[in-house]
Formats: structure tokens, C-alpha cells, sequence
């Protein structure tokens, strides 16, 4: 099981699908190889240095933390079932409002349409908060997700990071 990195009234939460196996079985956050997050994070600005897996807690020194829609994980997060974002959308909700974020950006669309129950959503900012936060869709930065080049990973995350800092 990963751990959540949390704090009580973060700037931004980072919210994943689901672990991945290898991070799961390291207890760290975007462990595996062909993962881009971290780089993506320090390349739109929101880390000085490109942070290592393994030191996934200093987000924190940031204002930043990571969680999971689901925390169940696979290989795959198509390998999720509807039900399992049913049944994690009460303790996500409740850790949201516990915590307290500004922002939350959910890395892909397939937790947010799950908690929204919307069928289409767009890239970007959301017209609607949850639980009192502003809510980001963006690209999930997973090796397996090849639909978006490093740079269109950046751009995104790069208009992201631009709205939280010019509020």
C-alpha cells in the first residue's frame, strides 16, 4: 500500500489514479522508470531539481502532496473497476475536506469523470471545486500513457502551475 504525502492546507495535492505495482511494492510515489512525473513537476516549475522517487516526501517542503483516487494497485489502472472508484469516492472526499488543498490535480481523466459522474471532461481547469477546492485535470504522466510527448506534459502542467501561482 502507498502512503499518502499530506498535509493539513496544502497548496496543491497531486492526485494519481491508482499506485502502480513497482511504486507500491517501493513505498514511493511515481517509482516506476518510465513514470515522467517528477521530471514533468520540476520542468513546469514546481520543483527547483527534478526530486527523486525515493525522496518523494520533500513535495511537502513545496506545499505540495500526492494521493490516489484508488488505492488498490495494478499494473494498469484500466484494470480498475467502476466500483472500486464507487467505494473510494467516500474516504477520498473525506480526506479532501480533512486536509483541506487549494488545489487538486487529478493526473488523468479517469478519477475525476468516476467522483464527477460527468461523462466529458477537458483538460485544464474545472468549473465546478470538490470539496472546497479548485480542481485541475491533467495528462497522467505514466510510461504507458505515450498520447502525450514529454513537452505536452510540460505545457500542461506549466498552465497549471502558472493559475496556482498567480493567485
Amino acid at each position: 500500500m502507498l502512503t499518502d504525502i499530506i498535509s493539513p492546507q496544502i497548496n496543491v495535492i497531486f492526485c494519481g489514479i491508482n499506485p502502480g505495482l513497482k511504486s507500491s511494492n517501493d513505498g514511493h510515489h511515481f517509482s516506476g522508470r518510465s513514470n515522467r512525473f517528477w521530471k514533468v513537476l520540476h520542468l513546469s516549475g514546481f520543483t527547483p531539481y527534478e526530486i527523486e522517487a525515493v525522496n518523494d516526501i520533500s513535495l511537502l517542503d513545496f506545499g505540495y502532496g500526492l494521493t490516489t483516487a484508488v488505492a488498490r494497485a495494478t499494473s494498469r489502472a484500466d484494470e480498475l473497476s467502476k466500483e472500486e472508484f464507487d467505494e473510494s469516492l467516500e474516504s477520498f472526499t473525506l480526506k479532501i475536506t480533512k486536509y483541506q488543498p487549494k488545489y487538486i490535480a487529478f493526473l488523468g481523466k479517469a478519477a475525476y469523470k468516476a467522483f464527477s459522474k460527468k461523462k466529458e471532461i477537458l483538460w485544464g481547469e474545472q468549473h465546478e471545486d470538490f470539496c472546497g477546492a479548485k480542481v485541475w485535470v491533467l495528462p497522467n504522466t505514466s510510461g504507458l500513457n505515450r498520447g502525450f510527448s514529454l513537452e505536452s506534459l510540460v505545457t500542461y502542467y506549466k498552465e497549471f502551475y502558472d493559475s496556482v501561482h498567480e493567485s
